[in-house]
């Protein structure tokens, strides 16, 4: 190993650096670090009780409390509470999404040329069969108002319905947007986490293209470009998933299942002008 390597002190700079941008996003909504430090010992004591336990034996309280820092008593507490509030959004998120990509696929729903057909929200092949055929048991009434509400459903002045987008992204909820994003980049921190571990034997796609001195003008057409293509391999990866992904009731869900997926960002951060006083002409 190489002496020079410490990784406590890599890590405590790593961790600086992705604190960084999520203190701005904290601070644009005016959450204190004190409201920070008591989501972090929750979010401590969570991940020691469920992740780090030892095998064949109950999680303590004293346990918890070695492994996170914090005392006993602050752990006691921490598990009495409840701070569970982001499932519902999850939830919705995917179901919704699930809709949507019904709507854009299913040759049911679609036209011959393979357009999502106006539906009515009734009927054999109306918005209540599709949600009933993808999302399971949620009333078509509440995924109707959903999808409206985030502008990917549009009801027309019949009463029928017409397909706006086929992604499901918040327009307007910032409690939504922000669910979207702790889940995105809770994701893209496992996979980092899983390929420090077990990158050597079971890696996870993580990869990225980066230049660091990019001509601004320029800047436009990366943007085009790359939400073309990024655009055009996930829906290939949609079409690819929808026909593996089975709900707890079919017969085709007797073995076990998992959560996976592919997702995709793009990144610019503008330069500060060098200083070029005293370069020669």
């Amino acid at each position: 190993m190489d002496p020079d390597f410490r990784p406590h002190r890599t890590l405590q700079r790593v961790v600086e650096q992705l604190l960084r941008p999520l203190f701005r996003l904290l601070l644009r909504h005016s959450v204190s670090f004190g409201a920070f430090e008591a989501m972090a010992k929750r979010v401590y004591v969570d991940v020691a009780l469920n992740d780090f336990g030892l095998p064949g034996k109950k999680p303590t309280t004293s346990r918890i409390a070695v492994l996170s820092g914090l005392t006993r008593k602050e752990v006691q507490r921490l598990l009495a509470e409840d701070a569970d509030e982001t499932s519902d959004v999850a939830d919705r998120y995917h179901r919704a999404a699930r809709v949507l990509t019904g709507w854009a696929r299913d040759a049911a729903f679609c036209d011959t040329k393979g357009t999502p057909r106006v539906l009515d929200v009734d009927g054999e092949h109306g918005f209540a069969a599709l949600v009933k055929r993808y999302s399971g048991d949620m009333p078509s009434r509440a995924v109707l108002d959903e999808l409206v509400r985030v502008g990917a459903v549009a009801q027309l002045g019949d009463g029928r319905l017409r397909l706006i987008t086929a992604a499901y992204i918040p327009q307007r909820s910032a409690v939504d947007k922000l669910g979207i994003l702790g889940s995105d980049v809770a994701d893209l921190i496992t996979t980092i986490d899983h390929n420090l571990q077990h990158g050597e034997t079971d890696p996870r796609f993580q990869r990225k293209v980066m230049y660091d001195a990019v001509a601004v003008s320029a800047l436009p057409a990366l943007r085009k470009l790359s939400a073309q293509r990024a655009q055009a391999l996930l829906e290939q990866l949609d079409r690819w998933l929808a026909k593996r992904d089975v709900e707890p009731s079919s017969p085709d869900a007797q073995g076990p299942r998992a959560r996976a997926g592919l997702g995709i960002y793009y990144f610019e951060e503008r330069l500060e002008p060098s200083n070029t006083e005293g370069d020669s002409p």
